[in-house]
């Protein structure tokens, strides 16, 4: 196949791309770096069946030769980032998802649209399934990503039933691995960061919210799974049920990282969720997926990348 990644050289984006290049596919690569990194992309770069190119996918996009897939990862995707790129990140969600949509149907090609446990928001029912439509604050900092994925699943379900166009929507849950931005800001590379530097750890709140970490390789088998899914058109949660609250998180990687760091609290976010668990029941029947690594195996993972990348 031929596919169209945008977003690729990010951190989900460009595991994507290897994973895609390492099962015989063509990629083409669209990153306009504003959180992406060439870094990310140096293994595969002078690969014959991979191309990059510099485009924002908020501006109109012209693809020479065909497709067989549309995989739009594109957008600032943490709290630092899109509340830093507020417009960029809204414009990703939308005009960037519409962009996309209009490359796919002009192409006859698929569609698959990389959402995120974000839209179920602060949530009042636990574990998450598809079927819940959320609690989000629509004019809080977090809701121009927010409301960008909801825009996002909305505009996709529209072409699918308008156009007929095959489409696939994935709700990523908390993923960490190696690549991940060292500035961030989301809790697993802070916590590392401050660890492997012996600066105090901070932690938002008493620590007790709770976090599902799910490592890359786990994601990435449960996209290319969803990929290749041929039922209907629904929303499928991916990510790791193992629940754990922020304090273990960063207990567990002050162990691991065998810092003496110590822990500080300090203030919440605004509208930072209390907790986020994926009811799997969708992924694990529809597509036969379940993550497979331990979070302190994929924390030990992590950690190890970001000690021979960042020091």
């Amino acid at each position: 196949m031929r596919v169209l990644v945008t977003g690729g050289a990010g951190f989900l984006g460009s595991h994507l791309c290897e994973r895609l290049l390492s099962e015989g596919h063509q990629v083409l690569c669209y990153d306009n770096l504003i959180t992406g990194d060439l870094e990310n992309i140096r293994g595969f770069r002078d690969d014959s069946r991979f191309e990059f190119v510099n485009h924002n996918v908020s501006k109109y996009i012209d693809v020479a030769g065909p497709l067989d897939w549309v995989m739009h990862l594109a957008s600032p995707a943490s709290p630092v980032d899109y509340i830093a790129h507020p417009i960029a990140t809204m414009k990703a969600g939308s005009l960037g998802t519409l962009n996309c949509l209009g490359v796919a149907k002009a192409k006859g090609a698929g569609f698959f649209m990389a959402s995120t446990s974000e839209v179920y928001g602060s949530p009042l029912v636990h574990p998450q399934p598809e079927s819940y439509w959320g609690n989000v604050n629509p004019i809080g900092p977090r809701s121009v990503y927010d409301e960008a994925k909801r825009f996002s699943e909305a505009m996709t379900f529209g072409y699918h039933r308008a156009f007929g166009l095959p489409i696939r929507v994935v709700r990523i849950f908390n993923t960490h691995g190696p690549r991940m931005r060292r500035n961030d800001g989301r809790a697993v590379p802070t916590f590392v960061d401050q660890a492997l530097a012996g600066k105090p750890i901070t932690v938002h709140g008493d620590g007790s919210q709770t976090r599902s970490l799910c490592f890359v390789s786990d994601l990435i088998d449960g996209f290319m799974r969803l990929l290749k899914f041929d039922g209907p058109a629904q929303p499928i949660n991916i990510g790791n049920p193992g629940e754990a609250s922020v304090l273990e998180i960063a207990e567990c990687i002050r162990e691991l990282a065998s810092s003496g760091s110590e822990i500080v609290f300090t203030g919440r976010p605004v509208d930072d969720p209390e907790n986020r668990q994926p009811d799997l029941t969708r992924a694990r029947e529809l597509l036969g997926w379940e993550p497979k690594v331990p979070m302190k195996d994929g924390l030990a993972a992590t950690l190890e990348w970001c000690r021979s990348n960042w020091l």
